[in-house]
């Protein structure tokens, strides 16, 4: 289980809560719901934004609708750095203070130089990431991380991820050392702005999930199946799942608001 002030979820949320709805996406070809779009919530030739598939879940749902009258609706900022960029951060800040997690993240990017790239990572010696104050652990995993997208384990193309579902990311993803289940789903929510994510194991999801609904707290497993009647918007659903827990239990300095 992971606690949802994790140094780079935090950082991504906060991102998230400060911007302002994008009026449009871009568009893609129709597709079946069951198949790899579906996880994009693509509708009629287009893709659903997320105050679209918002005002839907209200529709279906008056706890939803709740929240969508207290909260607004779900505001997320493109994202400012490449994918390679967002997984490089996301294994650096893992169980680290943001204080420190930061300055061992500048120093790496000063020692990658401009934007980073598996190839100026896997180009750079151990002297030198160590330097920057990645542990053993840490050193391995971006080194992981490098390796596999140049061999094309994990997909970060725009075309390659076009053509894989979620559950395939997820997979290729948490191939990766130091990348697990709720690393993947914070970067297809929030990095890749998929909108059928239904991350059960962070802790402000379950949470928030029980005080909207008003049922006690969830498991990851029992949560699965309870995010079944919002596909394919679950993404939706978990950003409200997290500002119920702002709303009702006074988590006015949880991720989401700073």
């Amino acid at each position: 289980m992971r606690v949802w002030h994790h140094g780079w979820f935090r950082d991504v949320c906060a991102r998230a809560r400060r911007g302002t709805e994008l009026p449009g996406e871009t568009t893609m070809p129709a597709a079946d719901p069951a198949s790899a779009q579906a996880g994009r919530g693509e509708s009629a030739g287009r893709r659903v934004t997320h105050a679209e598939a918002a005002r839907i879940l209200a529709d279906r749902d008056p706890v939803i609708a709740r929240l969508m009258a207290a909260a607004g609706l779900p505001r997320l900022q493109r994202p400012r750095e490449s994918h390679f960029a967002a997984l490089l951060r996301a294994i650096v800040y893992q169980q680290l203070a943001g204080a420190a997690a930061a300055a061992i993240h500048g120093r790496l990017l000063a020692a990658l130089g401009s934007e980073p790239r598996p190839e100026a990572l896997t180009a750079l010696p151990d002297e030198a990431l160590r330097a920057a104050g990645l542990s053993a652990a840490k050193l391995a995993s971006v080194r992981d991380l490098a390796a596999k997208v140049l061999d094309g384990t994990v997909v970060l193309s725009p075309r390659g991820l076009a053509r894989e579902s979620d559950e395939e990311l997820k997979a290729r993803l948490s191939a990766v050392r130091g990348i697990g289940a709720w690393t993947a789903d914070m970067f297809l929510l929030f990095q890749l702005r998929r909108l059928d994510v239904w991350p059960t194991g962070d802790l402000g999801v379950r949470r928030g999930y029980g005080l909207a609904w008003q049922v006690p707290m969830p498991s990851a497993r029992e949560l699965q199946p309870l995010g079944d009647p919002y596909r394919p918007y679950r993404s939706v659903a978990a950003w409200y799942c997290w500002r119920a827990a702002e709303l009702y239990a006074g988590a006015a300095a949880s991720a989401l608001t700073r």
